[in-house]
């Protein structure tokens, strides 16, 4: 039996503990809940206990090295990350992929309970302004940081949370608002949709848009449609799936991946409209006599939609392109109002998400029941569907009493 340790002042010492002579202090050895290797020290041996024996107690309750106040912000989001059981693997990914590339290799390092409201202030202002990064960017970002901030907060880890009221000062200093996707009015919906139709360039895009506003997909959802996913016959769409495309592992390369939809409500059966069967019919047509796309993505493969590759395309290619349509519209339509004396219609910039927002305006434009909106729209929150329906009924408001000025001041005069 190997004899016990003890002190300089001949007192047994327990596992984990040892002494250092010459600089007269304790030390304690213990693994945290993250498998690391941690230290605490005293000068006075049974102070030292009683730091091992609050150690003890949040190992047993699963804190570990979190809760010591000496965790970085990165360990933070991660243990914030883990709490979040019930995310969507595409939700997931996003999250993963924000926060590593933009705060985990610097401002993630910092340690929590250091973090002040000022430094959080800078680092949005560094991202804007040194990264290029919109503020809507940086709002996401805010998004993942001030949850994660007040998880610490809850297990009083820190006092306040220093992302309070960030975005709020961001938006009065640049002068930019947040809030919701506008929708596209009905003439930019319909100016949009006419020239890339008839573009000789850009005409083979018409089918895709067509079913995003014709379906308030996301974009997610449309690329990842297979033909199994689409009846024909019966004219509806089945959405039980999500596509996502994200840079993972150190190789920082982006690959597609197959995850459910982004909550339960997006598990869902969409009628077709008759353009939207017009819109499947032409790329039916198109595999029939060009191929069909014969990309496997996690083990899924009979995809709808193929790049120029014969691949699926990827949600930024869209962007891009919508991009370049809007430009290239824009450059026109001046010329043309200019030849033609009346004021350009000009398209606003907008992304492929902004074609959901605008199906969803225009389903509440003539449907009153919020659930019907609801299921087709996906929606897991009945107050995201409001906030849509508001929005229309806004300016529904407004084109009733213009209609109704001329004769309204007839009878009051």
């Amino acid at each position: 039996m190997s004899k016990a340790r003890r002190d300089s002042m001949g007192r047994p010492l327990r596992k984990g503990e040892s002494e250092r002579k010459k600089e007269h202090r304790y030390s304690y050895a213990y693994t945290d809940v993250l498998g690391q290797r941690r230290y605490v020290y005293n000068t006075d041996l049974n102070q030292l206990r009683e730091m091992e024996k609050k150690i003890q107690r949040d190992l047993e309750d699963g804190i570990g090295c979190y809760g010591s106040g000496n965790e970085s912000l990165n360990d933070t989001f991660d243990r914030y990350l883990d709490n979040k059981y019930n995310l969507r693997g595409s939700t997931k990914t996003n999250y993963i992929y924000m926060y590593d590339h933009y705060v985990r290799p610097d401002f993630g390092k910092r340690r929590v309970k250091n973090i002040k409201y000022s430094d959080v202030l800078h680092y949005y202002i560094h991202l804007m302004d040194e990264d290029g990064l919109k503020i809507s960017t940086v709002d996401s970002i805010h998004c993942l940081l001030h949850p994660t901030f007040e998880m610490a907060v809850r297990d009083q880890v820190i006092r306040m949370n220093p992302t309070n009221g960030v975005m709020s000062e961001l938006y009065n200093k640049t002068g930019e608002h947040g809030g919701i996707r506008h929708a596209l009015t009905p003439d930019e919906q319909k100016a949009f949709m006419q020239y890339t139709e008839h573009h000789p360039v850009y005409y083979h895009w018409w089918p895709m848009f067509a079913i995003l506003l014709g379906t308030g997909c996301r974009i997610g959802e449309v690329v990842g449609l297979r033909w199994e996913d689409v009846d024909l016959d019966k004219r509806e769409i089945s959405i039980n799936h999500t596509i996502t495309y994200y840079a993972t592992g150190e190789s920082k390369s982006a690959v597609m991946h197959v995850h459910q939809p982004k909550t339960e409500a997006g598990i869902r059966i969409i009628p077709m409209f008759s353009v939207v069967h017009e819109a499947f019919d032409i790329l039916k047509d198109d595999c029939e006599e060009n191929g069909y796309n014969e990309e496997e993505i996690d083990g899924m493969s009979g995809f709808v939609f193929k790049n120029r590759f014969g691949n699926v395309p990827n949600p930024g290619s869209v962007n891009r392109t919508i991009k370049r349509i809007v430009s290239d519209y824009n450059a026109e339509e001046s010329l043309k109002a200019v030849r033609e004396q009346r004021d350009p219609l000009l398209l606003p910039n907008f992304s492929c998400h902004s074609l959901r927002h605008t199906f969803i305006t225009r389903l509440c434009e003539r449907e009153t029941n919020l659930k019907v909106i609801q299921s087709i729209g996906g929606h897991a929150d009945i107050r995201t569907t409001m906030e849509r329906y508001a929005e229309a009924t806004e300016r529904r408001n407004r084109e009733s009493i213009d209609s109704m000025d001329g004769d309204m001041s007839e009878l009051l005069r």
